[in-house]
């Protein structure tokens, strides 16, 4: 296909993308579920298509063609020939960013299906009505909706155990529009992009990605010298490895360890379609309790309302007689001043009365301390939830509601966890219904999980990890396992079950037991 078609037919496939509304109303029911799921996967495939076409034309590093114009063009030029090496270099310069641009657009909308994916693959349940097997969502259409007993009748559950937010979905930049997003954010939204950003760009300590060296090596009696790469797997037996493809005389003359930082979400364009979406649902929490936050803090918000009203209805106005910017910008502040003393909010010398600046100051700061924190806090209480409630194993198969999260973190990304807004927790408690528990210390917790999943690695035990999840909250924080079993819709008994394995694994009361443990450590 050509090149300015490719770019256009894309274009197009985005926008219509865009222009489809995500209707959730009716997703419990069968039929509409396997018609949304169904509609993302097949966009996903045709835009992981048109990914690869793209990279296959050169679009990963479009502007390495240009070398050869303007003043890399070797050779004498001629005055008149300037201006039109000049037009060519600006004609491919344009090609060029264009094809960057519309390869962006098309990697952070499969990024953002992905995300929809894991969240519909965390919801949905398929109930085999003849062997009662029951199958996850991503499966269920990996068997052609097929029970492996050949039924074909099956019942739809919603899965109370999974982690998911399908109310993110729609906010999600599924046509790679993710710049056009960001910039619709209001002030305090901005605040709580960039806060969501920095906990899933928590990078850990470096570790070793490649290996670069400089050898020498005889071949055919001659010493050839000669730079070779290295994959992290030979971090620790770098020398055998070489010699075992050199032979033993050879010499390593330079050595070079490739470190990389990874992330909690290893990928620019996820991190930055998990924040506008948690971003963007936060803002209709806030909406929806925008009122009760601020009378808690604020006893007359009435003039504050009419404030606030004043200045919009003035921002939207452009009267048609008012043709320079700089004259509308004065007429608007001698009409805000106007309609402000109109409506008593100003004293006599034209400033804004006390209690109304104590009223503005007093949103900002529930604006800092709440509103923004609301997006932050249920991305993070998601992701501990996630990490708490799954396998070492399935973690490392599949990328879940959180692609490219790391399988596990190290402490210096642990701190991300470490504590979680109390007052926004009771929020969406009491006012959302939100399973979520106001726990400090979560950093701890995902390490007594992960130091857990090491002792068990590789062993036959069976493990409930959803009740696991709860029963490593109340072991450790003293919270009754009621509480801890209707936060992870589980039953107590199999929280109860999952305490006495972590008393087993952790101190092994019998010489069985023990000798156990010692064959899944070595």
């Amino acid at each position: 296909m050509d090149e300015s078609l490719l770019i256009n037919e894309t274009e197009k496939y985005l926008n219509k993308i865009q222009n489809e509304k995500v209707n959730l109303e009716d997703i419990s029911k069968l039929e509409t579920f396997k018609s949304v799921y169904h509609r993302f996967v097949q966009r996903i495939d045709k835009l992981q298509n048109i990914k690869e076409d793209m990279e296959t034309k050169g679009y990963t590093a479009p502007y390495r063609s240009l070398s050869k114009y303007g003043s890399n063009t070797s050779g004498d030029i001629a005055f008149e020939e300037m201006s039109e090496i000049s037009r060519h270099g600006q004609h491919f310069r344009m090609k060029a960013t264009a094809k960057k641009n519309i390869l962006d657009r098309v990697k952070s909308a499969i990024d953002a299906h992905k995300i929809a994916i894991g969240h519909f693959d965390e919801y949905g349940l398929f109930k085999c009505e003849s062997c009662s097997k029951i199958y996850k969502s991503s499966k269920f259409f990996e068997l052609n909706q097929e029970c492996t007993c050949k039924n074909k009748e099956f019942q739809f559950k919603i899965n109370s155990k999974g982690v998911y937010h399908l109310e993110i979905i729609p906010y999600l930049p599924l046509s790679g529009n993710y710049m056009v997003l960001m910039s619709q954010l209001n002030n305090w939204g901005r605040d709580a992009f960039k806060k969501v950003l920095n906990i899933l760009k928590q990078e850990r300590k470096g570790v070793v990605k490649t290996i670069s060296a400089v050898i020498r090596f005889k071949e055919n009696k001659r010493w050839i010298r000669k730079r070779i790469a290295l994959d992290s797997e030979y971090v620790d037996n770098y020398e055998e490895e070489i010699r075992k493809r050199y032979g033993r005389e050879v010499r390593i003359e330079f050595l070079q360890f490739h470190r990389t930082k990874p992330t909690i979400i290893n990928d620019k364009h996820t991190r930055n379609a998990l924040a506008i979406s948690y971003v963007k649902y936060s803002e209709d929490i806030i909406n929806r309790n925008k009122i009760a936050i601020l009378k808690e803090k604020i006893k007359d918000i009435s003039k504050l309302e009419k404030y606030d009203k004043i200045v919009r209805e003035i921002k939207l106005e452009n009267p048609k007689f008012i043709t320079e910017e700089e004259s509308l910008e004065k007429w608007r502040r001698y009409e805000t001043e106007n309609r402000l003393k109109i409506a008593e909010l100003v004293d006599k010398r034209g400033n804004l009365k006390p209690k109304l600046v104590q009223n503005l100051e007093q949103r900002k700061v529930i604006e800092k301390n709440i509103f923004s924190e609301v997006a932050p806090t249920l991305i993070l209480w998601d992701i501990f939830k996630y990490y708490l409630t799954t396998s070492h194993d399935r973690r490392k198969r599949y990328g879940g509601p959180f692609p490219y999260l790391r399988i596990d973190i190290d402490r210096q990304q642990r701190k991300a966890f470490e504590q979680l807004n109390k007052k926004v927790v009771e929020i969406l408690k009491t006012k959302e219904n939100e399973k979520i528990l106001p726990i400090q210390g979560m950093d701890f917790l995902l390490n007594k999980k992960f130091n857990l999943e090491r002792k068990i690695k590789h062993s036959n035990i069976v493990i409930n990890y959803v009740a696991l999840g709860a029963a490593i909250i109340s072991l450790n924080h003293d919270i009754d396992t009621d509480i801890t079993a209707d936060t992870f819709n589980v039953s107590e008994n199999n929280v109860k079950k999952e305490l006495k394995n972590i008393e087993t694994i952790n101190t092994p009361k019998s010489d069985k037991s023990r000798k156990f443990l010692e064959l899944i450590k070595k």
